[in-house]
Formats: structure tokens, sequence, C-alpha cells
């Protein structure tokens, strides 16, 4: 039997980007949990088949919200679905992001280009904006109650850099001072803040079959675990982030990355 404090069940968990990947892991782990699921996403080519998925196996109410939570009117939206299908929200996981492999400035020995203006505003704006908005909008409701849990997901190379990807690096280690600023801003109404630094989490979704062959391959031999990572690991930390077990824990980053960041 389940410890009784990992016990979520009826609990509303808004997770934003969670149509495929790392967002959807969680989400399907924290519905067997017992929590009823609000999966955001931008279009609803992904996250209406993850919802409807995520419903059949776990028996849990999920429900897609379709949203641009890098807009603060796309989070005003956002969040007035959630509480309009579930009434509430208990956990907020601030989860969009994405990486574009670019450097700074070209170098003069590599014949790759550097990242356009647009490009760099997405970065900053997808792995950063979104979680202070999210953040931004929920803390009413959380502070009203003095009960809430927010989950951030960083990035290893939050901790020790990445070639190729600085405005990614930069933005993630944004999220682990926003985590722990915020964290303690709120210590006192009882709301806990904490972040994920996943290393690599491959989905077949997100590339062709070979590609992904590859990819699985090179993680195997760059990390020290000798493998990728699991969805579903992301997930069971988050579980145990969005249950009363992390009562006691609050603006802490945990690396879930098979020893990169060592």
């Amino acid at each position: 039997m389940m410890p009784k404090e990992y016990n979520i069940e009826g609990k509303v968990v808004f997770i934003t980007g969670a149509g495929r990947g790392i967002g959807k892991g969680i989400a399907q782990v924290l519905a067997e949990a017992g929590a009823d699921i609000a999966l955001n996403a931008l279009t609803e080519k992904y996250v209406v088949p993850a919802a409807r998925d995520i419903a059949e196996t776990s028996g849990r109410r999920v429900a897609p919200i379709l949203a641009d939570v890098t807009q603060a009117d796309g989070v005003r939206l956002a969040i007035d679905q959630v509480f309009q299908t579930f009434g509430r929200i208990d956990v907020l996981i601030n989860n969009l992001g994405d990486a574009i492999r670019a450097p700074l400035v070209k170098l003069p020995d590599r014949k790759s280009e550097t990242a356009s203006d647009e490009a760099l505003k997405k970065i900053i704006d997808l792995n950063m904006t979104a979680a202070i908005l999210c953040t931004r909008a929920v803390g009413p409701h959380m502070l009203e109650r003095r009960s809430g849990k927010i989950i951030n997901i960083s990035s290893y190379t939050a901790g020790r850099g990445g070639k190729d990807v600085v405005l990614y690096t930069l933005a993630k280690a944004a999220v682990v001072g926003f985590t722990r600023a915020q964290a303690l801003e709120w210590a006192p109404y009882n709301i806990q803040i904490n972040s994920i630094a996943p290393g690599f989490f491959p989905e077949p979704l997100n590339t062709d079959e070979e590609t992904f062959k590859r990819m699985t391959e090179y993680i195997a031999k760059t990390t020290p675990l000798g493998r990728p990572g699991r969805l579903r690991e992301v997930g069971l930390l988050a579980l145990y982030l969005a249950s009363a077990a992390s009562d006691y824990m609050t603006g802490q980053t945990m690396y879930l990355d098979g020893g990169l960041s060592l």
C-alpha cells in the first residue's frame, strides 16, 4: 500500500506544454496516482489524443487546455478554462520549454548560423516567461488557500552549460533562480516551489525512427548511467514534489539526469 503522504487523489494539476514528452509523462503518472489533470498546449495535435489516452488508462478527468502561455492573455484564458472545468488548481507544473541549437555569435571555424532575434526571444519566452506568467496567475488562489505546490522544469544544463545552447542554458538557470526566490517569498503561506532538472528524455514522437535510434545511442554513450531517461521517471519525481511527502522541501532543484551534472 502506498504511504498516505503520497496520496494526491482528487488534486487538480495544471501542466503546461504537456501534449507530449516530459509533460505527458508527468501527466500519466499523476493521473495514475489519482489526480485530475489539465493538459496545456498551443494546438490540439498532440494534447487532445494525449488527454484522451491518459483519461482512458487512469480513469481520471483529463482536459486539454489550448492556450499560448507565453503571453499574459493566453495564461488568463488557460487559468479560466481550468477553473471552469475543475474549480481550482492544487499543483502547477511549469513544463513548457524548448531549445534551439545555435551559437550566440557565428564562430570562425563553424558553418552553423546564429539564431535569429525572433528565435532568441522565443527561447526565453518558452523556458522562462511562461513559468513566471503562470506562477503569477495561480499565486492569488494558492495564497488565499495557504496551500499549493509548484514544480518548475529546468534542465541539467542549468548547472553546467552546454555548447550551442547558450540562451537555453540562461533561461533554464533563470528558472532555478526563480524557483529559489519565489519559494522563499511564499514559504510563510505553505506553498512549496521546487524544480526538476532533467537530462535526456527522448521521445519517438519528436523525430523519425533512424534519428531517434542515433540519438538514444549517443545518449547511452555520454550519460554516466549508460541510458536515456524514461519519461515515467520524471513523473515519479513529480509525484513526490506534488504530494505531502515533500511538504518540508522548498526552493530546491533536483537533477534527474543519469549523472550528467556530476
